[in-house]
């Protein structure tokens, strides 16, 4: 697929399907796009396409399956909109921030990354309840490969992030604020602490959506 340089191109890019649950347009809202009237459209079609693949398969899919319908907050921002957000502080970080999850199409092989900000609705309602963030990030920690996880307070939302090699990280600016867990650290709770306190969530990848019959449009009537 080369450059999108049109509105129909651009509408061809969004309906690229990434994984059993997403398609690439989940991802391309944007409120600064739309209020601003910055074009969110990559530079490298294939490679957004590649990455946002491998986060989606990863990670999304997974969440999808445990707790239902996953609701994306923030996913992929071209160099241009995300440049523009950073400069008018609407909570971007820079194009060159290492930390930055959003842009698809920079990074490619042991440099690639893939990103969004997300919330899970089945736990949202719990944490509006005063359940602890971190049982949802220590869920996340043991049943998944992120590789930065960064929790907000509207929500539980959280930055999750995709990297080949992952990271391992958790932080967060809900309290207690900070680094959870750094780089190559381990837990400071133990696993059978840590499982205790999503004991109540649902069976992993446990979701049964109905399975399309194999169809052969050769059949005979």
């Amino acid at each position: 697929m080369r450059k999108p340089a049109s509105m129909w191109s651009l509408e061809t890019f969004g309906r690229q399907r990434l994984s059993r649950y997403f398609f690439m347009r989940d991802f391309m809202y944007s409120e600064i796009s739309g209020f601003h009237g910055v074009p969110n459209v990559p530079d490298d079609p294939e490679l957004a396409l590649a990455n946002g693949r491998a986060f989606c398969a990863a990670l999304m899919d997974p969440l999808e399956e445990t707790f239902g319908r996953i609701a994306v907050r923030s996913g992929y921002r071209s160099r241009q909109l995300n440049q523009f957000g950073n400069e008018n502080k609407l909570n971007c970080a820079a194009n060159d921030n290492p930390l930055e999850c959003h842009i698809w199409d920079w990074g490619q092989d042991a440099q690639a990354v893939a990103g969004a900000s997300i919330v899970v609705p089945w736990f949202a309602d719990q944490y509006a309840q005063g359940r602890d963030w971190r049982d949802l990030a220590w869920w996340i920690h043991d049943h998944i490969s992120y590789s930065e996880m960064w929790f907000f307070p509207k929500l539980a939302a959280l930055n999750l992030v995709w990297r080949p090699m992952p990271r391992r990280t958790i932080s967060s600016y809900i309290k207690p604020r900070g680094m959870l867990l750094h780089p190559g650290a381990d837990p400071d709770e133990a696993l059978a602490d840590r499982q205790s306190r999503y004991a109540d969530f649902p069976p992993f990848r446990g979701l049964r959506h109905p399975v399309a019959p194999a169809y052969a449009a050769s059949k005979s009537p």
